[in-house]
């Protein structure tokens, strides 16, 4: 299955923006400086989500009208009384059929299942607003990846694709972790 060989050959990615990312949430101490760290999320996101969109469609992932996407990252950041003015630099991997975008989809999708472990550690550091985005899909979140992985294997059927499409998930991390790079100098 598709999901489980990105899973596997994505590891060291993953590993690397999670902890970009983890150390950019630790270093939070007020609404404004997780309003910032938000600018990242947003640019990224939004930037991944503009190109795939020619490629995922609700012929592909029937449920995608219900799935978490950039305008709720923009929701917390409004709610944390800041704008999205001056985002950080963000550059989505290029991607030109369905396969390649359920492949970077993949990376933004699963950073649901983490959410609930930064809302605890935002809510540790007194934020308790502007999380909508990270809650996901709260107790559906596990049947929504399920259906999304479902979708990802049935385009990833043919086990030559795989390496194209672990390649364009690597490259989905490891540029979102290049959207901290400003943010972390500036801490």
């Amino acid at each position: 299955m598709l999901h489980q060989h990105i899973k596997e050959q994505t590891h060291a990615a993953h590993q690397n923006v999670e902890g970009t990312i983890v150390r950019q949430l630790k270093n939070i101490r007020s609404e404004t400086d997780y309003a910032e760290v938000l600018k990242g999320f947003y640019a990224y996101f939004r930037a991944v989500e503009d190109n795939i969109a020619p490629f995922i469609t609700t012929e592909v992932l029937p449920d995608l009208n219900d799935r978490r996407n950039s305008t709720y990252i923009k929701k917390d950041i409004e709610v944390l009384g800041s704008t999205v003015d001056n985002l950080p630099e963000a550059n989505a991997p290029q991607v030109n059929n369905i396969l390649e975008a359920l492949a970077s989809l993949y990376v933004l999708e699963g950073s649901i299942m983490g959410g609930p472990y930064i809302v605890q550690m935002l809510n540790k550091y007194g934020i308790n607003s502007g999380t909508s985005f990270f809650e996901g899909y709260g107790d559906n979140s596990r049947e929504m990846w399920a259906k999304f992985t479902a979708v990802l294997n049935k385009y990833g059927e043919d086990s030559t694709t795989y390496d194209r499409a672990v390649a364009i998930a690597n490259q989905t991390f490891y540029n979102f972790g290049d959207v901290f790079t400003p943010i972390a100098s500036a801490n």
